[in-house]
């Protein structure tokens, strides 16, 4: 039972890391989130929660081959963009682009959000990107893309009806109309939508109508959402979407990022979810302050579970917070070839290989720790801290006995530091450290320390590289820094992984 003395927790993201484009939907006392997943297999991670603060992953949406092409050359911030998630009619509805070379917008469905969900449906009619789905009184399904354009399908089939015809394109000069999100609340739909770019510019505008194809009326008070122009420790803030809780109040999530460090701020976890509250004014929605901190709720919130420090791979399948970069085949990824450990074959060669084998999960924290214990008798590998093909640093250790630190920057790749290591398993480290002196406008946001544990378990430190070159200012793109394992070649087996909040 939980600790009724615990103290809830209150802090903003309430769902840390990479963790982008959330879409948000209530069935009963329950509430169901999904998120992009973009080059990651297995494709877009689904969260439930009883309070909306505390969400526990139950698995990922596309997380069979058959369901999700990524082809191995798929670039970094490919594939899967802005998933729509709903609930209609008894069952879960899911709506999402793959940007994949071939691909488009697909739609599948599901009986139970924990899956397994539908293999998927293709919409060839449906073009453009952050596809909606929104249902009217006559049971018409009509879904919306970024633009702003509107089109009826059948959701079963993938069957459209017309072409897609333009609705609302947002406020006169604001960029980037896109996520936008309809619903039937009261005597109006409201055409929610981001502007300004998903960067410092972006922003949350809303529209109504008097039936799902307007014509809208902006809201006077647009955007209901911005922290442009501001020096709040939330940036970026937009793509967002509405949901009433069991009590009738309102809520909105969205993306935001930390910046870090000088000029211009860095932000390393990637876009990750937030939560605001939403009142109603004259019939628009008035958005809460935007704090780190949350609002006392209006319910009881449940104590967070502790996170999971440690995994011993004992289990045949793997928790679903484990990602890999755009398949996992079985001959690469496994825990059945030596009982209690992690088997990693190599594919690419070196993590500036797409389709290198890379199994990690999402860096959560601003202070972390993450240790593996790994033995190297059969091949070259590691524990990595990965933003992209062109922009991550790993420590690896090789059948020959050595652990070397090794750095891509953009063009630039450099070995940052060897270290001899004796015969036998290995634990391998890396932990966030404090951004180089002297702190200035040009500080960056942290540093990655690489090291090797000893057996008396001091740690010897091998580099200690600059954490703003694994920052999205610097590396461009959509995706978050994940840490991991991987393979450059044969095979490295990994008895355990921690990932620990803060230092030891």
């Amino acid at each position: 039972m939980p600790d009724e003395n615990a103290t809830p927790p209150t802090a903003n993201p309430v769902i840390p890391g990479f963790h982008p484009d959330p879409s948000v939907c209530r069935v009963g006392e329950d509430y169901y989130l999904a998120c992009s997943s973009f080059e990651y297999f297995p494709g877009i991670p689904l969260f439930h929660s009883r309070d909306l603060v505390n969400w526990t992953q139950i698995g990922n949406v596309l997380d069979r081959p058959g369901q999700l092409r990524l082809p191995r050359d798929t670039p970094s911030s490919g594939g899967l963009y802005a998933p729509t998630l709903r609930h209609h009619d008894g069952r879960f509805w899911l709506i999402v682009t793959n940007v994949a070379p071939g691909e488009g917008n697909l739609v599948v469905s599901a009986t139970d959000p924990a899956g397994p969900w539908s293999d998927p449906v293709r919409l060839p009619g449906v073009p453009g990107i952050d596809p909606d789905l929104a249902w009217d009184e006559e049971g018409n399904c009509w879904c919306t893309v970024a633009g702003v354009a509107q089109v009826r399908i059948d959701p079963s089939t993938g069957e459209t009806f017309g072409e897609p015809q333009p609705v609302w394109s947002g406020t006169p000069g604001a960029a980037a109309p896109e996520a936008p999100h309809l619903y039937r609340i009261g005597d109006h739909w409201y055409l929610l939508i981001a502007e300004g770019g998903t960067e410092r510019g972006h922003g949350v505008s809303i529209a109504r109508g008097s039936s799902p194809n307007g014509p809208f009326e902006p809201c006077p008070s647009n955007p209901i959402l911005t922290h442009r122009s501001t020096t709040r420790p939330i940036q970026n803030t937009g793509h967002a979407d509405l949901v009433q809780a069991a009590d009738g109040s309102w809520w909105m999530v969205l993306l935001g990022v930390r910046p870090q460090g000088g000029t211009p701020g860095w932000h390393i976890l990637g876009r990750e979810t937030f939560l605001a509250p939403v009142s109603w004014v004259d019939g628009w929605p008035v958005v809460g302050e935007l704090n780190p901190e949350l609002p006392a709720m209006p319910w009881p919130v449940l104590p967070a579970a502790p996170p999971v420090e440690r995994d011993d791979f004992d289990s045949i399948e793997l928790h679903p917070s484990w990602i890999s970069l755009h398949d996992r085949p079985a001959e690469h990824c496994t825990t059945k070839e030596r009982s209690g450990w992690l088997t990693l074959r190599a594919r690419g060669a070196s993590l500036d290989e797409p389709d290198v084998v890379f199994l990690g999960r999402r860096q959560q924290h601003l202070a972390f720790e993450a240790r593996a214990l790994i033995d190297p008798a059969e091949g070259t590998g590691g524990l990595a801290v990965r933003l992209d093909e062109r922009h991550h640093y790993a420590i690896e250790a090789t059948s020959e006995g050595t652990a070397r630190v090794v750095a891509r920057i953009g063009s630039l790749r450099s070995i940052a530091g060897e270290l001899p290591l004796p015969a036998g398993p290995v634990v391998l480290t890396v932990r966030t450290g404090q951004a180089p002196e002297p702190h200035d406008a040009r500080t960056g946001p942290d540093s990655l320390v690489f090291g090797v544990e000893t057996s008396d378990g001091t740690t010897s430190e091998v580099a200690s590289l600059d954490g703003r070159y694994l920052s999205t200012e610097v590396a461009g793109g959509f995706t978050g820094r994940v840490v991991g394992l991987y393979a450059a070649d044969g095979a490295v087996h990994v008895d355990w992984f921690d990932y620990l909040p803060g230092h030891r």
